[in-house]
């Protein structure tokens, strides 16, 4: 039996490479015609690997993607990877050079910013994991398979847990659910929160200030990976970043050397505490966001994890509404970029139109050559779920994993501004949280049953440490 190592080998990759050089401009024609006259293969649809291996075209395929990285990008002048170079392109705000909240220490004074920055955490974490819960069964479907699963169990527009009780066979053997998923996350089968990277990056993050403070660096991530973080539990960019260290490659070449997945969303699914953990300080989270990203992404890929870093830090202050919050996340984000445009489109498409199916319609006419693991067209959905939403819990959840694409990633994130907004966990609905158990799984060690209140308490000594 052949062993087949997903997202990662190199008669893979190079598909997913062809389509990255046609989203930045790169003119590849000549190398997609020897890779095709060879036998190569287009990208995997939707899994990390293609049907059928072909590992005589790896040699081959190692080439073009070292030829393929040579190509110059005509967008790199609007869309910078330097960190100086975006922070030029960035409007200058109030937001970008307001202080980070210093906090308070545990069990100082009485109930005041100390307990609503407390309890605004505990909401954070447990509105992440509810709306990573919800969109799991459906991660990779299609829309319309989505859409004609709810419905099915009279569900849609959609307001609870998704289940297969009521829904048709002929349609459940159409559209199976995420095969990893289901048996944890549909409504007759939800027992705690199950182990999941949205989850699992944020117990990171959390170990990585514990350890490092907020002046950690990129190269700190990257031990702390080593350490702490199994392979299997990686996907897409992070993989590749991963096998990059293996082979010696440091920080941030390690997002580069055939990485096809560099403008993907995993570095956004790995914002959030930087945002939890500066309050009031957007640019200080985006910052911070930056120096994670870096280890496995570029550009676009970077620019979705600053802008969920800064969203969250401005959510977090207790005083900003959902609007506020998504326009700060956009002012540190390349306002030439196409991740900039895509949130603007989502958030204006969302603010002119009643209907959110009409919206996610819009979104997917408008981005729906990308991949659905891609930050742009997720970005785009999320901004206009949360707008949408107007900062109610349910709807904001509903909305953003009804949008398709990666759903448990959107709905993760969306969970999470939602809990701050709402600003105590008794203000989200008990329908999304008992189910929950206060109990989270995972493989990251020493973090495995804990629960969402010690979380929050132990996030708030982030937020606070001076």
């Amino acid at each position: 039996m052949n062993l087949r190592v997903t997202w990662v080998q190199p008669e893979d990759l190079v598909g997913h490479e062809l389509r990255q050089a046609a989203e930045d401009g790169r003119d590849a024609a000549t190398i997609a015609t020897r890779w095709h006259a060879a036998g190569g293969h287009p990208a995997p649809p939707t899994a990390g690997a293609s049907p059928t291996p072909r590992p005589a075209l790896r040699a081959l395929a190692e080439t073009l993607l070292d030829e393929l990285s040579a190509l110059p990008s005509p967008l790199s002048p609007t869309e910078p990877t330097p960190l100086p170079a975006i922070h030029a392109l960035t409007p200058l705000t109030p937001a970008r050079e307001a202080p980070r909240s210093p906090g308070r220490s545990p069990g100082e004074g009485g109930v005041g910013e100390s307990e609503r920055l407390l309890d605004q955490l505990h909401a954070a974490w447990l509105g992440r994991a509810a709306g990573c819960l919800l969109g799991k069964p459906v991660e990779k479907l299609p829309l319309p398979a989505i859409r004609a699963l709810a419905r099915a169990a009279g569900n849609w527009p959609l307001t609870s847990w998704f289940t297969a009780i009521g829904v048709p066979q002929d349609l459940l053997a159409a559209h199976p659910w995420n095969r990893r998923s289901a048996p944890t996350s549909l409504a007759e089968n939800i027992d705690g929160m199950p182990e999941d990277d949205d989850l699992n990056y944020p117990l990171l993050n959390l170990l990585l200030l514990q350890r490092h403070g907020r002046d950690f660096t990129t190269a700190d991530v990257a031990r702390l990976w080593l350490d702490e973080l199994p392979a299997g539990r990686t996907f897409t960019a992070e993989r590749v970043a991963y096998r990059n260290l293996l082979d010696g490659i440091e920080p941030p070449l390690t997002a580069v050397h055939r990485n096809p997945f560099r403008e993907w969303i995993g570095a956004q699914i790995r914002a959030d505490v930087h945002g939890w953990t500066n309050p009031g300080d957007p640019a200080g989270a985006a910052a911070q966001a930056y120096r994670d990203a870096a280890l496995t992404h570029t550009a676009n890929g970077i620019y979705g994890a600053m802008f969920v870093a800064a969203t969250i830090a401005t959510a977090a202050t207790g005083t900003a509404d959902v609007h506020r919050a998504l326009a700060d996340g956009l002012s540190v984000v390349p306002p030439r970029s196409r991740l900039a445009a895509a949130v603007r489109l989502g958030i204006e498409s969302a603010r002119t139109t009643r209907d959110f199916d009409t919206v996610v319609d819009r979104l997917h006419a408008a981005l729906g050559g990308y991949h659905w693991v891609h930050a742009v067209p997720n970005a785009a959905v999320l901004a206009a779920a949360l707008t949408h939403a107007d900062g109610d819990f349910s709807r904001s959840i509903c909305a953003a994993v009804s949008g398709g694409w990666d759903t448990d990633s959107n709905g993760a994130t969306a969970g999470s501004v939602a809990g701050l907004l709402a600003g105590h966990p008794d203000r989200l609905p008990e329908r999304w949280t008992s189910p929950l158990k206060n109990r989270l799984s995972t493989s990251v060690p020493s973090f495995d049953g804990i629960g969402f209140d010690a979380l929050a308490e132990l996030t708030y000594l982030e937020a606070v440490r001076p």
